[in-house]
């Protein structure tokens, strides 16, 4: 059996309620077959041709939902338990049920284009639609084949695909239908890469990558933009103030005659080159060597830069 084995990683749930109710509607249908009414009658119900047509067009639609048989429905419904959660949680339920009618209908189409003999059933068309669209958002992830081997999405398609086909084709050809009738299913990879091809839909993880992250701005006016030079001034505001602070620890201990200060208006490049220069002081002689006006300026410029000042 197959494991995803991103899925854990990805917190996508086990069971979806579009894949969980597709799943459900298929075995139902398969239990009616088996105990209340024949194949034949069934496939005539159920089935697509296109003898009757404008009359029959709803079976396009139905046809997708009787197989032939437990092997045939086992191996359809694998395929859509494995790939179809992930993509139906991406897509969203109704978005992701579209997207399986849609698929099956590409089967009815080729049937149409190509074919035109016999009885179409079986849900393979919108099953190939759904792995087709889980390889193509996440064609490198690693899937276990038969819990034992891991590779990639893309070979877990193929791989299930051919197998697919293989036993409906087979299926058919028992119940002496044409064995090409069943290859018509592969118009559901057509309408698939058609589907995803649209801009509406195509790159659905992309598109979630992007508005994720975005943040959600409940102003109308843009938020403003911080200026650079912020983080420097908090860091120098914190430096004077340590420094001013040691200052006025010494200054305590030591008591000088402090001088009346003259507040003097220089421009901010004056302030700042006479800043550095008491600072450049400090460094060679330390604190002590500070006269009263230094002191005075120190604290000056840290009441300026706290706004104080």
């Amino acid at each position: 059996m197959a494991n995803p084995t991103h899925y854990l990683e990805h917190d996508t749930p086990r069971r979806t309620r579009a894949v969980q109710a597709l799943v459900a509607l298929n075995v139902a249908i398969l239990f009616l077959q088996w105990t209340v009414v024949s194949d034949t009658d069934l496939f005539a119900t159920l089935g697509f041709r296109d003898a009757s047509l404008p009359r029959t067009m709803g079976n396009a639609l139905t046809y997708m939902f009787a197989h032939y048989g437990f092997w045939h429905l086992a191996v359809s419904m694998f395929a859509l338990l494995t790939f179809g959660p992930r993509l139906e949680s991406v897509m969203g339920t109704r978005a992701f049920t579209l997207y399986y009618l849609w698929c099956g209908l590409g089967g009815a189409a080729a049937h149409l284009l190509f074919v035109r003999s016999g009885v179409l059933i079986g849900s393979s068309a919108a099953v190939l639609g759904v792995m087709f669209g889980y390889a193509q958002h996440w064609p490198d992830d690693e899937l276990a084949l038969f819990g034992l081997m891991p590779v990639r999405a893309w070979t877990m398609v193929v791989v299930l695909a051919v197998a697919n086909l293989a036993i409906g084709v087979t299926a058919a050809a028992e119940l002496g239908g044409d064995r090409t009738l069943y290859l018509a299913h592969l118009g559901g990879l057509a309408f698939g890469w058609l589907y995803l091809r649209t801009p509406p839909a195509a790159s659905i993880e992309r598109l979630r990558q992007r508005i994720s992250p975005a943040p959600d701005y409940h102003d109308e006016a843009p938020p403003r933009a911080i200026p650079r030079t912020l983080p420097r001034q908090r860091t120098q505001r914190d430096e004077v103030d340590e420094i001013v602070a040691q200052s006025k620890a010494i200054a305590a201990q030591h008591p000088v005659a402090r001088a009346v200060v003259t507040p003097v208006r220089t421009s901010g490049e004056m302030r700042a080159a006479e800043l550095d220069r008491v600072l450049d002081k400090i460094s060679a002689g330390g604190l002590a060597s500070l006269t009263a006006d230094e002191r005075a300026l120190l604290d000056a410029m840290a009441k300026r830069l706290r706004g104080e000042g």
